[in-house]
This record gives structure tokens, C-alpha cells and sequence, in this order.
């Protein structure tokens, strides 16, 4: 895999509360110079990163229901109405993880479907398509409600599922703080579950060339990280290892 590939595979991430414009603009000129896939910013900035990224290849990604995914599913569509309409092209959303725990997958997929729909619908009155990933914040999950909830998502006809938001904190019952991004386990897990039929994003904790490598052979397509300056730059260097 060469350089422009891996860039072409990252969306480009800034989901701190407390990003400035001036965050932003360079978080834009930066996605440009490589070409990465995608920026990743929150729902008041798209506007702002869509002017910034005018004649460029690099779509404006933005979350929903982020990071609890706990907004009732009106809540949820009408957010994601509103960001596409600001020139949003890339949705990721959040699965409402309560309703997994309490094993309603039923819920789960109407939830993913009234964004999807929303997504769609007026993508297709902006004339663009709009892509949907669905974060599954997999730290909170059993590896049966990640299967599930991968599979609540493709019957929802989503585009992608995700790992994690990065914000999530599981702790042990001591209060140790658990692993809470990608892993290779949960990948090749969403992998198996939706074959081909879905994509796989992989998000969370990725800040080298050797984690993204890893990610990528179990299975994930695009990667979600706030590092992804220093995997390309070092990405000849490290992957030839």
C-alpha cells in the first residue's frame, strides 16, 4: 500500500469540545495537502470546514448522537438533516447503546434507519450522496451485541460500521480504565459479520503506522484518528518494516 493510498483511507479528526476556527482551518489545509478521505468535526463546524475545502476531493464528516448516542432517533434525524444540509457528506452516528445493553436490537436498527433515511433523503435534495457510519463504541459491547448491532446496522442499510467515538470510558469495578478504541479483535469481528455487503472504520487509539497496518489487514477500509499526519509521514518508513 503506498502513501497517497493509506491518506486516501484516513478521515482526518477534531472532535475536541474547545476547537478553534483557526483548529479547523488548519485541519482543513492539512486534509487538502494529503488528501485524506475526509475531516471529522463537530455538527457547529461543518459549514465553516465545507467553505474551507471548496474544489477539493475531501468530503466534511460529522457525528451524531455523539459520543453517548443516547438523543432520542428524531432528535438524531433532524441533527443529521441539518448537517447535511450545512454541506455535511459523511455521517457517523451513534448506535443507542442502551438499547444493545438491553439486548432491543429492534430499537437499535430503527434508531440507525431514521438517520440513515434522513441522510439519504436529503442528500438526495442537496444532489450528493451522503455516506452513513454507524459507531458501535464497541468497549461497551460483548462481542454477541457487536455482531448484532453490525447486523442491526446492514438491515438499516447503512454504509459503514464503526468501532468507537475515542470518547468512551469503560472501567473495571475497581475503577482501572479499560481499553475504550479500535482493536483488532472487534475489525475482524465487524468483518466477519458483514463480509462485503458493508464497509468497516476503525476509530479510536490509532496513532501509528504499525496500529493502522494491523487495522487494515483485519479488515478495516477507512481509519478515524487525530494522528493521521504522522502515519503518513512515516508510513514508507514503517510499513517497509
Amino acid at each position: 500500500m503506498t502513501k497517497a493510498e493509506i491518506a486516501g483511507m484516513i478521515d482526518h479528526t477534531l472532535l475536541s469540545a474547545y476547537a478553534t476556527r483557526k483548529d479547523i482551518r488548519r485541519l482543513c489545509k492539512e486534509a487538502k495537502a494529503y488528501k485524506f478521505a475526509s475531516v471529522c468535526v463537530n455538527p457547529n463546524y461543518v459549514a465553516y470546514a465545507k467553505d474551507h475545502l471548496t474544489g477539493s476531493t475531501v468530503k466534511v464528516c460529522t457525528v451524531i448522537g455523539f459520543p453517548l448516542g443516547s438523543d432520542t432517533s428524531c432528535v438524531k434525524a433532524f441533527a443529521t438533516e441539518d448537517a447535511v444540509k450545512n454541506g455535511a457528506d459523511e455521517i457517523d452516528m451513534v448506535i443507542n447503546i442502551a438499547s444493545a445493553k438491553n439486548q432491543n436490537f429492534d430499537r437499535v436498527e430503527e434508531d440507525i434507519k431514521a438517520v440513515v433515511e434522513a441522510a439519504k433523503k436529503t442528500g438526495k435534495e442537496k444532489d450528493r450522496e451522503v455516506i452513513v457510519k454507524v459507531i458501535l463504541e464497541t468497549c461497551y459491547l460483548t462481542d454477541d451485541e457487536v455482531v448484532q448491532a453490525c447486523i442491526a446496522a446492514k438491515n438499516a442499510k447503512a454504509d459503514f460500521v464503526k468501532t468507537s467515538t475515542g470518547f468512551g470510558t469503560p472501567k473495571e469495578l475497581d475503577g482501572t480504565v479499560l481499553p475504550n478504541g479500535a482493536s483488532v479483535h472487534h475489525v475482524a469481528l465487524m468483518k466477519k459479520t458483514v463480509g462485503d455487503s458493508m464497509k468497516i472504520k476503525a476509530a479510536g487509539g490509532i496513532r501509528s503506522v504499525r496500529t493502522a497496518i494491523d487495522l487494515i489487514n483485519a479488515g478495516a477500509d477507512r481509519l478515524g484518528t487525530s494522528s493521521g499526519l504522522l502515519i503518513v509521514e512515516n508510513w514508507d518508513d514503517e510499513s517497509n518494516r
